[in-house]
C-alpha cells in the first residue's frame, strides 16, 4: 500500500483524535516532511484535515470524489472493484473508456469512474447530462459466458441491482421503468447503456454503463429534460455521499450476477417483476416509427415487452419508450 495510503487508513482509525506528525512519522518510516506531503495531496483530493504544530492532524471528514480508496474502503465483494478502478476528473464517456479497455483485456469487475463526462451516452443515442461531482458516471466490465442472445438479461439484471442499491440506503420510492431507466416519484434518476462486444457465437465483454443523479439540484438540468429528471438531493433535501453508492452498487451487482451464474435468471426477472410493476398496466410503448397503446401482458425472460392493444392483437416490443395510461 502506498504510504500516502497508509497515512489516510491511519487518520480515519484515529477519526476523532488528533495524530502527531512525530507518530506517523515513525508509524510509517517516512519523514515528518513526506508526511505533510502527503497531507497536502489529501488535501487537495478533497479531504478536510486540520493542521496544528503542538496537536499535528486530525481528519474532519472523507473526500466526496469517486476515488478508489473511498470506494474499495469497506466494500465486501470478491471481485468487482476489488481490482483495479479507474478514476478519471473528466472524460467523454466512461463507457468510451471501458470498451477500450475491455478490448486491450481488463478482467471483469474492472470499475471506471469519473466526476464529469463531456459526452455522456444513454440509450438510443441519447446524450446523459453528467455535471461535474454532483452525480456517479461508472462503467463495469463483464467477461460472461454467454451466447449473444443472452444479454439483454444483463440489462435487467442491472437495472435491479441499481435499484436494490438506492432501497438498501435511502428511503426513495424505487421504481424501474422498462427496460432500464430507474425512476422515482415518476421521474428518472439512473439511467443505464449496456454495450456488447461478440466474438464467433459468444460475449467477448459487456461494458455496463450507470448515470445516476446524486447531489445534481433542480436548476442544473437543462430545460428540455427538467420536467422528467430527479435526483437524491432533490427529492430529500439534502446532499448524499456518493461513494457509499458505489458500494451498494457493486455489491448487489455482484450478488445478483454470480445467482445469475450459478441459477439462472428466473428469480431476479420476478425481482425486476416486482420492481416495475408493469404487468398488467395500461401504457404507450413509443418506437422508432411508431406508437403502441394497450395492456402489458408480460415482460418475457429476454426482457421483450408483451402487449395487447386494444384491437387484442399481440405485440412483442424489444426496445421502446413507455408511458403509463393513468385512469
Amino acid at each position: 500500500m502506498a504510504t500516502k495510503d497508509q497515512l489516510l487508513l491511519y487518520l480515519k482509525e484515529e477519526r476523532e483524535n488528533w495524530v502527531s506528525g512525530e507518530l506517523l512519522s515513525n508509524k510509517l518510516g517516512v519523514s515528518r516532511a513526506a508526511i505533510w506531503k502527503h497531507i497536502r495531496k489529501l488535501k487537495e483530493e478533497d479531504y478536510v484535515i486540520d493542521s496544528s504544530p503542538k496537536k499535528g492532524y486530525l481528519l474532519r471528514d472523507v473526500s466526496d470524489l469517486l476515488l478508489p480508496g473511498e470506494i474499495q474502503d469497506g466494500l465486501n465483494t470478491g471481485v468487482f472493484g476489488k481490482g483495479d478502478i479507474v478514476y478519471l476528473p473528466e472524460t467523454d464517456s466512461t463507457n468510451t473508456r471501458a470498451k477500450d479497455m475491455a478490448a486491450r483485456g481488463a478482467p471483469e469487475g474492472t470499475l471506471i469512474v469519473a466526476e464529469k463526462q463531456t459526452g455522456g451516452r444513454g440509450r438510443r443515442g441519447r446524450s446523459w447530462f453528467s455535471p461535474p461531482s454532483d452525480g456517479i458516471y461508472a462503467s463495469l466490465i463483464l467477461r460472461p459466458i454467454m451466447s449473444p442472445g443472452e444479454a439483454p438479461r444483463i440489462t435487467l439484471m442491472t437495472s435491479v441491482a441499481v435499484a436494490e442499491a438506492l432501497l438498501s440506503l435511502t428511503q426513495l420510492k424505487v421504481r424501474i421503468r422498462w427496460p432500464n431507466d430507474i425512476l422515482v416519484n415518476g421521474k428518472k434518476i439512473a439511467g443505464i447503456l449496456t454495450e456488447i462486444s461478440t466474438e464467433m457465437d459468444g460475449v467477448d465483454y459487456i461494458v455496463v454503463g450507470l448515470g445516476l443523479n446524486v447531489n445534481t439540484p433542480s436548476e442544473s438540468f437543462p430545460e428540455e429534460i427538467s420536467g422528467g429528471a430527479t435526483s437524491i438531493l432533490m427529492e430529500t433535501g439534502k446532499q448524499f455521499p456518493r461513494a457509499p453508492l458505489v458500494r451498494a452498487y457493486l455489491e448487489w451487482y455482484e450478488k445478483y450476477y454470480e445467482m445469475f451464474k450459478k441459477d439462472g435468471f428466473g428469480s431476479i426477472m420476478r425481482r425486476w417483476k416486482e420492481l416495475a410493476d408493469i404487468v398488467g398496466q395500461q401504457v404507450t410503448v413509443s418506437v422508432i416509427d411508431k406508437k403502441y397503446i394497450g395492456e402489458v401482458v408480460d415482460v418475457d425472460g429476454d426482457g421483450v415487452l408483451i402487449l395487447k392493444d386494444n384491437n387484442r392483437d399481440t405485440h412483442r416490443i424489444f426496445s421502446g419508450d413507455v408511458t403509463l395510461m393513468r385512469s
